[in-house]
C-alpha cells in the first residue's frame, strides 16, 4: 500500500482527462457555493451551505488514491479561500510589503489544512469501506477545525458553523453544540443530500431525504422558539463605545501623536458619558505606545483624572510592557535588553482603568495572528523572530498566559443610579480571538455578564474581512447567551444581544460613538460548560481510525 499524498505520475487516458476536467468544474462549484454562503453574502445565500459539499463528495467518492482525493480537496478549498479570505493581504495603497506577501501565501497555504479530513477519510476507507468512510467524514472535518484552532499557526476563519451567522434561527442550537457542532450538522446534511441524490434508491432514498430535511427544519423550529421565548435577566448597563477611525498605518507611524490620540478619545468618551454611559470602551491598541509603562505619566494621569471626574470605567486596548530585573523572576519567553540590563515581555493587551485609585486590571492576548502579531513557533525557533518582521513592528508580541475576568465592584446603571452588584464581570477579547469558540467559552465559564471585543479591522479596508469578523461575534453571543460589545477602530462597532440580534451598529470608516444598554446575563449554557465534548470526541475517533489504518498497513508490510 503506497502512500502518495500529492505527486502522481500516472498517465491518464483521454476519457480520464475528460473526467478530471468535469471533476474540476464540480470542485470549483463546491468551493464557490461554500464561499458565497459565508458573510457578507446575506440570507438566503447561507442556505447554499446545506448542499455546497455535494459536488465535492461526488468527486472524492469516485477516487481511490490518496493523492487524487487530496488534489480534489485542495482545489475545492483553494476556491473557497479565494472567495472568503482574499482580503488577508490588505490589498490597498500603503500596505506593508510583508503583509501583502504573507496574505498572498496564506491563500495557498490555508487549503493545505483541509487535507486533514480528506486524508483521514482515505484511511477510513481502507479500515472500513468507502460508504462508512464518507459517513464519518463530518467527524474528520470537525477534527481539522479543532486541530487548526489549537496550533501556533492557527487561522480558523473558515469554520463552517461561523459562516451561518446570517441564518439566525438555524444557529440558535449553538448554545448546546457551538459553531463546530454546527459545522458537524451542516456536513451531515450535505452527506444525506448526497446519499439521497446519488447513492440510494427507493425507500432508502426517501429516508435520506427525510433525514436531511429534519436536520434543517428541527433546528429552525427550535431557533424561532428560542428567539421568541428567551428570558433575559432584566439587568442592564449603559456602555459607550468610541470608534475614532484612525488610519492604522498613520497611527503606528510618525503621525500617531499619543497626546493627540488621548485627547481625541477623551472628547469622544465625554459624548458617551453625556448619553449616560457608565463603562467606556476604546478599540484595540487605541493609543499605540506603552502608556502604562512609566514613560507617559502625564497622559495616564489625564485619563485617570477624567475617570475620577465622571465616575466611569474605561476598558481599552493598549500595548503592554512588563519589566523584570533578574532572569529568575522573568518569564521563560521574555526578551533581554543588553543596553538597559533587564528582561521584558510585551503584549497586545486590554486594560481596565478604574476611577478612585482602584488597581489596574489587564489581559494579554492569547491568540495572536500568525506572522501579523507573532511568528509561529518562535519560542522553539527564536531566529525566525529576527527574520520575519513587518513594517509597523507588530510581529513580536508575547502570548498571554491565561483568561482574565475584569471586575467592576460599583457602576452606574442606565437610569443613572449607582448600585452595587457582587461585581460586574466582563472579559476583553482582542481582535480575532473572537473567532475561537472554545476560548470564548473559557472566558464565559468564569461567570461573566457580557463579552467585549476590541479590534482594529481597518488594516483590510472596506473588504469582506471586517464584515465577516463582526458576524462571527453573533455565534459567540448565542453559544454563551451573552451580549457582545464590539469596539472597532474604524468599524464595525456594535452591540449584539444574547440571541444574536444586532441591536446597534456603526458604519465602516466613520468617526462615531455608540451608546446602548447592554443586557447582563451571568448564567452559563451547556456549550459554555462543555465546549470541548464534540471536537475532542471527533478527534479521538479520528486518531483511532488513523491508528487502525497504520496498524493494518504495518501488518501488511511485515506480512503478519
Amino acid at each position: 500500500m503506497k502512500l502518495k499524498f500529492w505527486k502522481n505520475k500516472d498517465v491518464l487516458t483521454p476519457e480520464q482527462r475528460k473526467q478530471r476536467k468535469n471533476d474540476r468544474l464540480l470542485l470549483t462549484a463546491s468551493g464557490i457555493l461554500l464561499g458565497i454562503s459565508f458573510p457578507p453574502f446575506p440570507f438566503p445565500f447561507p442556505l447554499l451551505m446545506f448542499a455546497a459539499l455535494v459536488p465535492y463528495f461526488y468527486v472524492i467518492d469516485r477516487r481511490e488514491k490518496l493523492i487524487d482525493i487530496n488534489r480534489a480537496t485542495y482545489l475545492m478549498a483553494f476556491v473557497f479561500c479565494l472567495i472568503t479570505i482574499y482580503w488577508v493581504g490588505s490589498w490597498q495603497k500603503g500596505t506593508d510589503p510583508f503583509l501583502l506577501l504573507s496574505g498572498g501565501l496564506l491563500l495557498f497555504i490555508n487549503p493545505i489544512f483541509f487535507l486533514i479530513p480528506s486524508t483521514i477519510y482515505f484511511f477510513a476507507s481502507k479500515v472500513f469501506n468507502k460508504k462508512w468512510a464518507l459517513f464519518f467524514f463530518p467527524l474528520f472535518w470537525v477534527t481539522y477545525e479543532y486541530a487548526y484552532m489549537i496550533t501556533d499557526a492557527s487561522f480558523p476563519w473558515l469554520t463552517l458553523g461561523s459562516g451561518l451567522s446570517h441564518f439566525l434561527a438555524f444557529i440558535q442550537i449553538a448554545e448546546f453544540i457551538g459553531a463546530v457542532g454546527i459545522s458537524l450538522l451542516v456536513i451531515y446534511i450535505n452527506y444525506f443530500v448526497f446519499t439521497a441524490a446519488f447513492k440510494s434508491n427507493g425507500k432508502r432514498k426517501t429516508i435520506n431525504w427525510v433525514i436531511a430535511l429534519l436536520l434543517i427544519v428541527l433546528p429552525i423550529i427550535f431557533g424561532y422558539y428560542r428567539i421568541n421565548t428567551f428570558k433575559f435577566s432584566g439587568k442592564k448597563v449603559r456602555v459607550g463605545v468610541v470608534q475614532p477611525n484612525i488610519d492604522p498605518w498613520d497611527k503606528w507611524g510618525t503621525e500617531g501623536d499619543p497626546a493627540e490620540l488621548v485627547d481625541l478619545h477623551l472628547r469622544m468618551s465625554k459624548q458617551t458619558i453625556d448619553s449616560g454611559a457608565a463603562l467606556i470602551i476604546w478599540p484595540e491598541t487605541a493609543i499605540p505606545v506603552y502608556l502604562m509603562g512609566g514613560t507617559y505619566y502625564g497622559l495616564t494621569q489625564k485619563i485617570y483624572s477624567f475617570l475620577n471626574e465622571h465616575g466611569v470605567y474605561l476598558l481599552t486596548g493598549l500595548p503592554d510592557i512588563r519589566f523584570y530585573y533578574s532572569k529568575e523572576e522573568a518569564p521563560s519567553d521574555s526578551k533581554y535588553s543588553k543596553e538597559a540590563n533587564y528582561y521584558y515581555v510585551t503584549y497586545n493587551a486590554v486594560m481596565l482603568l478604574s476611577p478612585y485609585s482602584q488597581p489596574l486590571q489587564r489581559y494579554g492576548k492569547m491568540k495572536l495572528v500568525p506572522f501579523g502579531e507573532r511568528v509561529p513557533f518562535v519560542d522553539e525557533l527564536p531566529f525566525l523572530g529576527d527574520w520575519i518582521k513587518w513594517g509597523v513592528g507588530l510581529s513580536g508580541w508575547n502570548k498571554g498566559k491565561d483568561t482574565t475576568t475584569f471586575f467592576i465592584p460599583k457602576i452606574k446603571t442606565e437610569d443613572g443610579n449607582s448600585i452595587k452588584y457582587d461585581s460586574l464581570r466582563l472579559n476583553g477579547l482582542i481582535c480575532y480571538e473572537s473567532i475561537y469558540p472554545f476560548l470564548n467559552a473559557a472566558f464565559a465559564n468564569k461567570g461573566e455578564d457580557f463579552i467585549t471585543v476590541v479590534t482594529n479591522d481597518s488594516w483590510y479596508g472596506n473588504s469582506s474581512g471586517p464584515y465577516q469578523h463582526k458576524e462571527f461575534s453573533v455565534l459567540r453571543a448565542i453559544e454563551n447567551r451573552k451580549s457582545v460589545i464590539r469596539a472597532a477602530n474604524g468599524g464595525i462597532s456594535c452591540i449584539i444581544d444574547p440571541v444574536g440580534r444586532t441591536v446597534k451598529q456603526t458604519k465602516m470608516f466613520t468617526r462615531d460613538i455608540l451608546v446602548g444598554d447592554v443586557i447582563l446575563q451571568r448564567s452559563k449554557t451547556f456549550f459554555t460548560r462543555h465546549s470541548l465534548i464534540i471536537p475532542v470526541s471527533a478527534s479521538a475517533f479520528s486518531i483511532w481510525v488513523i491508528g487502525l489504518f497504520f496498524l493494518k498497513w504495518l501488518k501488511k508490510k511485515l506480512k503478519i
